[in-house]
């Protein structure tokens, strides 16, 4: 990979930092002064935007197949990792949530 490409791709990583920082979000509530992250917020909008990721990749196929020539062979291959990337990295979240669950429910009380 290129320099540029590296630094293009720092940049796109900066704005879309920016953009998820400015971005009014339900995630957190307020109590008592003190803002507080609920995690079914989260959770679901953690997996919205895996799935975003994967509709994004597959009309992005669906466009390369049908020949559009404004979809390339590289921006698929970008999409697609992306989509499989946050794909494996939802499972091991939930492959962590579910053996946190087996071990507090093996705990003896």
């Amino acid at each position: 990979m290129s320099n540029m490409n590296v630094q293009q791709l720092l940049s796109q990583m900066r704005v879309m930092e920016a953009q998820a920082a400015a971005r009014p979000t339900a995630i957190n509530t307020i109590e008592n002064g003190v803002q507080k992250a609920d995690f079914s917020n989260v959770l679901k909008s953690s997996i919205d935007a895996v799935n975003e990721a994967s509709q994004a990749s597959t009309k992005m196929a669906e466009a390369f197949e049908k020949g559009d020539p404004n979809v390339s062979v590289a921006q698929l291959m970008i999409t697609m990792e992306k989509a499989s990337v946050s794909f494996q990295a939802m499972t091991q979240v939930r492959n962590r949530l579910l053996s946190a669950y087996q071990d507090v429910m093996n705990m003896p009380v």
